[in-house]
């Protein structure tokens, strides 16, 4: 308890309430000490830590984290690590569960509020060729998990294949936005559309 109190309750203090510390004494298999109890367990309860001798404990100190479950549904992140004397032998067992509820509830809370919901009324947008573009690209840039500053000349080429098939290039400012979305000079873009209009492509492509 002496030498390894302090540093229990520093990590309960920065993580609390959300964070239970307990310290376990391994030779009695009994609670030492708990810190922010999630559950009805006190100092001396029973640890119920099982064999420590069935760990490879010479290969490791610390497992997790892992995942526990409490009794009201919470779900906890855990630690454990074996805290040695200065001859090796396990003195004391420490554990740490994270209780995710706050974490959760805010990963649920931003999913909702940036998730859309509804479907896009394609009616405000059907003459919008400028909406095409970055809709075109960036569907293009998310299905290749690429960003659009690394896509390959071959991935510009089929790009331009889409553009050109929702008929963009039909806008007579269309050439520098494209240029725009793909990070690309308007030279490089009339390069890659001559490329893709070249017959012997178009033979290949066939």
């Amino acid at each position: 308890m002496r030498a390894w109190a302090p540093a229990c309750q520093a990590v309960a203090l920065l993580l609390g309430p959300y964070a239970e510390v307990v310290l376990h004494d391994p030779d009695t298999d009994r609670i030492l000490a708990i810190w922010n109890p999630m559950s009805a367990r006190s100092p001396g309860d029973p640890s119920l830590l099982g064999d420590l001798n069935a760990l490879d404990l010479s290969a490791r100190d610390v497992f997790g984290p892992y995942e526990k479950l409490l009794a009201d549904g919470r779900r906890l992140t855990s630690v454990t690590a074996i805290l040695r004397d200065p001859d090796g032998k396990a003195s004391a067992v420490l554990c740490i569960n994270l209780d995710r509820t706050p974490l959760e509830q805010a990963a649920a809370l931003l999913t909702a509020f940036g998730a859309p919901t509804a479907s896009r009324p394609e009616q405000l947008f059907e003459q919008d060729w400028y909406e095409r573009v970055q809709q075109l690209v960036g569907t293009y840039v998310r299905e290749c998990s690429r960003p659009v500053e690394r896509l390959t000349r071959a991935d510009r080429l089929a790009v331009l294949a889409r553009l050109e098939a929702a008929r963009v290039f039909d806008v007579r400012r269309a050439t520098p936005v494209v240029a725009r979305a793909l990070r690309v000079s308007r030279s490089t873009v009339y390069g890659l559309r001559a490329e893709l209009k070249a017959p012997d492509r178009k033979d290949q492509t066939r």
